[in-house]
């Protein structure tokens, strides 16, 4: 039987159960609050809402919808985002004057994509005295050391005739390097199974590229790494988060969504989680390759600490050797995150696609940045600055697990030697609040939020960077902020 709202839309029964709403180029997956904006865009773009008219209110919206306010919230705000709408203080929600083309307004995935790598603009700002959110170590950690110095004398020994393009795979020197030092961590390349990228962020970008269209489903730990979310975002995949647990991805979740949304890939984390800290255990790694092989999901693994000393030799890519797993590798979190380089290890066959994309978007990577990272893994510098760099992470790891103890914070798991640590919130806190409070007293908190898919079933939490955490000031605000909601 078929009804109409005043939205002026004819629905089923079915489609009032809220698991179908009308919309052209309705993707499957697709969540609640997407179809929702996605009718409310079609219901402006066909005039059915003029330009100036009053959205009906969100507690009216949810019983046409079938929704809950929450889930209407939630839409309404991607369309304030994308700038379809406007919110007014005390009179509700209207529509938006625009272009009949436009040509400054971001479409609405795009707005969703900025919106969750928002937390990257807290990071690049230099405003914040107490950086504990912050992902990446202080530069007093990596290029303030000898790496710097260095740097500095090799970037004038470059001769002018190594100032071509060079091939798409990257320095060959650097490849070769990097395909013995795998070798010697059980994973068995050649150098031609290794394409060098700025970065790990744009080998992720790359793999996202080949393998995606818009509407595909991906698994992504949840909670995971977000500026990947924006990422695929970006690309208008449909991302379904696999639960983890402090020995990597629930098995028993993955096992369902595997068999529920028919993923491609699967993009997950094995050592120093980000932002979860945790580290996979061979039990769930095996289980993990099981379930991918039956299902043809590719897997890729993100790592971006797989050269420190302190974490687990333990990857999917080494037990699977590349069969189903594409290896994803950067000197940003180790040497400096303005040094980008990073690399992709994986089949010859998805090399090659993946080294014909970075022609077309990007020519090449640096070889002047890749030949310095190659002298200073040649010459030692790089292991015994990695060895220097370990030592503070276990004597800042020990200090602030320690601080924590002693105030009966809880930790979503015990340190695996990465650089992040999730400090479990008590009952009744909620983190962006608890972010904003920092940042008025100075303190950049990376609220767990941000980092998960399903945010009500997630635990709340927020992600620690040792290397930046060891404050009074900062245990201090946490003790204050947990005492007002302890029983």
């Amino acid at each position: 039987m078929a009804r109409k709202s005043h939205w002026g839309l004819e629905r089923t029964t079915q489609e009032t159960s809220g698991q179908e709403l009308a919309s052209p180029g309705r993707r499957a997956g697709a969540s609640r609050a997407e179809k929702v904006a996605a009718e409310i865009m079609r219901l402006i773009e066909t005039d059915a809402f003029k330009v100036g008219a009053k959205l009906p209110s969100i507690r009216r919206a949810a019983e046409d919808y079938d929704v809950s306010k929450n889930t209407v919230i939630e839409a309404y705000e991607r369309l304030v985002a994308a700038g379809w709408i406007v919110s007014r203080p005390g009179s509700g929600f209207s529509v938006k004057q625009r272009d009949r083309i436009p040509t400054s307004a971001r479409p609405l995935h795009v707005a969703e994509a900025i919106d969750i790598a928002s937390l990257l603009n807290a990071q690049l700002e230099e405003t914040f005295s107490i950086r504990v959110g912050d992902g990446r170590p202080p530069a007093s950690w990596t290029e303030e050391s000898e790496v710097r110095r260095h740097l500095r004398v090799q970037s004038i020994r470059q001769p002018s005739s190594e100032d071509g393009y060079g091939s798409a795979l990257g320095y060959p020197g650097l490849r070769a390097r990097l395909a013995a030092d795998l070798g010697a961590s059980d994973l068995h390349v050649s150098p031609d199974q290794i394409l060098l990228t700025f970065g790990a962020n744009h080998a992720l970008d790359l793999v996202i590229r080949r393998f995606l269209a818009p509407g595909d489903t991906v698994l992504v730990d949840d909670p995971g790494y977000y500026p990947l979310f924006a990422k695929l975002k970006l690309a208008q995949a449909q991302i379904v988060g696999v639960r983890r647990l402090p020995t990597g991805p629930d098995i028993a979740d993955l096992a369902t969504k595997a068999i529920a949304v028919r993923p491609k890939l699967f993009f997950t984390q094995s050592i120093g989680h980000n932002p979860t800290g945790s580290s996979i255990n061979l039990a769930t790694a095996h289980s993990v390759l099981k379930l991918a092989s039956r299902h043809n999901i590719l897997l890729v693994e993100d790592d971006p600490f797989v050269d420190l000393p302190t974490v687990s030799s333990l990857r999917l890519s080494s037990l699977d050797q590349l069969e189903s797993v594409i290896s994803v590798g950067t000197f940003s979190k180790t040497l400096s995150a303005s040094l980008r380089c990073g690399y992709v290890a994986a089949r010859p066959d998805i090399i090659a696609s993946l080294a014909e994309l970075k022609m077309l978007t990007t020519v090449n990577s640096s070889g002047h940045v890749e030949r310095l990272v190659e002298s200073l893994i040649a010459g030692g510098h790089y292991r015994r600055h990695l060895k220097r760099l370990a030592g503070r992470i276990r004597a800042a790891t020990e200090r602030v697990v320690d601080n924590f103890q002693r105030r009966g914070f809880e930790l979503f798991t015990a340190p695996t030697g990465g650089y992040y640590l999730y400090l479990l919130l008590p009952p009744g806190i909620d983190d962006i609040q608890l972010a904003r409070d920092g940042a008025t007293d100075g303190i950049f908190i990376a609220p767990g939020s941000v980092f998960t898919i399903d945010k009500a079933a997630s635990a709340k939490g927020i992600r620690i960077n040792v290397s930046r955490a060891d404050d009074v000031r900062f245990y201090d605000f946490l003790s204050r902020a947990f005492s007002r909601h302890r029983p």
